[in-house]
């Protein structure tokens, strides 16, 4: 049986790519998506704007983490050989490459490209007379209301500066002749780009003018505008900078009495971070960011010297724009044919398995599986997990109501679901006035897992219903999200399920199930146990495949496990949307193991691990990717999907055209960079995201006869 022991020979650091430069490449794919010259306009802006978020996020977690480190003076390196010191330089070096890269792009590229389309972002000198009267009186009813001068002098300190806010650091010198520094900062309740004809109205627009969107920079109106803030005072330099602090909650669950208030705490902490990066302008002096480099106690190698617009996440703004000319063709979710027939969305799950693939398929009939269960007067219990639910949920709604119609209803929010804290604590308390009985998660371990069990009395005796998921129950996320969820009725996998929530609202030490794999149990091991089983089916003479499709690959003895398969001959494929730490083609290592990654207009996060098994397939979905924190320090849930129509569809039409995907597919180099998996003259162009839309709607016409 595959182990970390015997497969201790793999663990060099020659073998395992960099977790956290792997997800600058990551990224990296989408900054390529937002220079894809066949993409339309407002879709590179999109991916403009998810670079950015990104970044924000990754400086607050992975770079504040590392930093951290080095405060503490570790110099052990990780698996791959990097201490903590080096893999920030190597960190530093790429991120400055990326942002000259799109910074440049955005200048010569993407503001000519929205001219071109009538859409204009101007500087405040290039507005007309009128405009700059109109937005005068703007700035003077709107904005400056809402804006805080803050004084830096011996009687008053420097002031907080909250994390990702835009700020100006201004100098002002009075009549005396004395300089001051002062810090204001630009609203983050306002948007960013100021729509200028919504401010002074069509009417009063050029009869001349062509454009149909006019912008400017909230920041630009403001700094116009400055000297209304400090009058008396001479204004002599202003510049705009942003922070980035360290958000990453550590909780010492141990050691609380009370996880909800530990949370809180936690929460109202958070914004006092310290600072991990400083974004400047390529205008502000030095002097001045050596003000805020030693009032913020940072080095001056934390600093971003940005040629642009800081901030660059905003831009999602203009995506919003009703020109659709300039976009993707939309595509609408659609409702499963099973769903066709007016009949209870249990007799449908009870008649057969039932598979969603999201987005292309609907999510309705998840929220309404729940919405049903809690009008249904046979329900007598439902249990969930939530991880991210986000505002407004109608499945928490649907729960509650539940509760009021006095059904036994059990939920386990997970309060420690990263930048998701508060909504999810204000769901818990909502769920708790109900009535429903809420945990919050097990000491020590998230609750990842995406679990729905429903109770419920028939002629022939209590009967269970379940849905498990790869993704959120966010019916918002489900349509930017690939994910697959699984209704069924099966014995087996209902009982394990019950297990598993008994495991989380009480407790057991239950270690083996009947057909689902659970963490931080037997994830792992269920994975080598089918990869040994591949090896040991290429040493009898037959054929050895595996196909992983994940967002993430980094824990090193199951990378371990796919090298000595690939040695023994195994055929290896791996689809990673995100982090491999996995060096694909290697001699000796890795040469059969091709790793490829899908960047589209969705958002790749369904996780399937196909084993071929001697041609009896094995299909296994999961809400873990394969991390030590999936693996070790997470609830996670991994189930069979047995019936064959579905295990086809997921082989032939998810995984099989995934491969073959040569539009948005990159494959992983032994150098750890990717090149698109381009396509040779002969072949038709295939993308994966294209191919299952299509799919869809090909099957709903058909199915609504229309001729296709």
């Amino acid at each position: 049986m595959l182990s970390k022991e015997s497969l201790s020979r793999y663990f060099e650091a020659a073998n395992f790519f960099n977790r956290d430069l792997s997800w600058l490449e990551f990224n990296r794919r989408v900054l390529e998506e937002a220079t894809n010259p066949n993409l339309p306009l407002l879709d590179r802006i999109k991916f403009i704007s998810i670079f950015f978020s990104n970044l924000d996020e990754y400086y607050m977690i992975r770079v504040s983490g590392i930093k951290e480190q080095i405060a503490a003076k570790i110099i052990e390196p990780t698996i791959d050989g990097l201490t903590p010191l080096q893999e920030l330089k190597k960190i530093e070096l790429n991120v400055k490459e990326m942002l000259t890269e799109l910074y440049s792009l955005w200048k010569n590229s993407i503001l000519p490209q929205l001219e071109e389309n009538n859409i204009q972002i101007l500087q405040y000198d290039q507005l007309e007379d009128n405009e700059r009267t109109a937005l005068k009186e703007y700035f003077n009813k709107e904005i400056y209301p809402v804006l805080t001068p803050l004084a830096f002098d011996p009687g008053r300190p420097f002031p907080y500066i909250s994390n990702l806010s835009l700020s100006f650091a201004i100098l002002v010198r009075n009549k005396k002749g004395e300089k001051h520094f002062a810090r204001v900062k630009i609203p983050g309740i306002l948007p960013r780009l100021i729509r200028i004809e919504k401010i002074i109205g069509k009417e009063h627009l050029p009869t001349n003018s062509h454009f149909c969107a006019k912008f400017i920079w909230l920041g630009d109106l403001i700094k116009a505008n400055l000297s209304t803030l400090f009058p008396g005072y001479q204004i002599l330099q202003a510049n705009r900078f942003r922070i980035t602090r360290d958000t990453d909650i550590e909780i010492q669950e141990d050691e609380a009495d009370d996880l909800l208030e530990v949370i809180e705490e936690n929460i109202r902490q958070r914004r006092f971070g310290s600072v991990v990066r400083l974004e400047v302008e390529k205008e502000m002096p030095e002097f001045m960011i050596d003000t805020l480099t030693e009032n913020l106690q940072i080095l001056r190698q934390d600093v971003h010297v940005i040629d642009g617009p800081l901030g660059l996440a905003d831009i999602m703004q203009l995506y919003e724009l009703p020109l659709h000319h300039l976009k993707e063709k939309p595509f609408h979710p659609i409702m499963p044919k099973v769903f066709d027939d007016e009949e209870s969305i249990f007799s449908l799950i009870k008649k057969e398995d039932i598979l969603l693939h999201h987005p292309f398929d609907s999510f309705s009939p998840v929220v309404d599986f729940i919405k049903e269960a809690s009008k249904d007067p046979d329900v007598l219990a439902i249990k969930q997990t939530l991880y991210r639910v986000g505002s407004n949920s109608p499945i928490v709604k649907a729960l509650i109501e539940a509760a009021e119609r006095k059904k036994q209803v059990a939920v386990l929010v997970e309060l420690k679901a990263r930048f998701d804290e508060e909504n999810n604590i204000y769901w818990a308390k909502e769920l708790e006035k109900a009535g429903v009985h809420v945990v919050y998660g097990l000491v020590g371990l998230k609750t990842h897992s995406k679990m729905v069990l429903v109770v419920r009395k028939e002629n022939e005796g209590v009967t269970r219903y379940v849905h498990l998921g790869t993704g959120n129950y966010n019916p918002s996320t489900a349509k930017l999200y690939t994910d697959l969820g699984l209704f069924t009725s099966n014995n087996e996998i209902c009982a394990d399920v019950s297990e598993v929530f008994n495991y989380l609202t009480g407790y057991s030490d239950q270690e083996e199930y009947r057909k689902i794999a659970v963490s931080p149990l037997n994830t792992r091991d269920t994975l080598l146990k089918n990869i040994q089983q591949e090896i040991e089916n290429v040493e009898n003479g037959g054929e050895g495949r595996i196909i992983f499709k994940l967002n993430s690959i980094v824990d090193p003895t199951t990378i371990a496990a796919l090298y000595e398969a690939s040695n023994k001959g195994v055929n290896i494929d791996l689809i990673v949307r995100g982090i491999c730490c996995l060096i694909p083609q290697v001699p000796n290592l890795s040469e059969n193991i091709r790793v490829i990654s899908i960047v589209g207009r969705f958002l790749e996060h369904s996780r399937i691990y196909y084993f071929h098994n001697n041609g009896d397939d094995i299909i296994l979905l999961s809400s873990a990717d394969i991390m030590q924190r999936n693996l070790d320090r997470r609830v996670e849930t991994t189930f069979p999907v047995e019936n064959k129509n579905l295990k086809k569809y997921l082989k032939e039409n998810v995984l099989d055209v995934a491969l073959a995907d040569n539009e948005k597919s990159r494959v992983l180099l032994p150098t750890g960079k990717y090149v698109f998996n381009r396509k040779v003259y002969t072949e038709e162009n295939i993308n994966l995201q294209e191919y299952l839309m299509d799919l869809t709607v090909k099957i709903n016409k058909q199915r609504q006869g229309e001729v296709i």
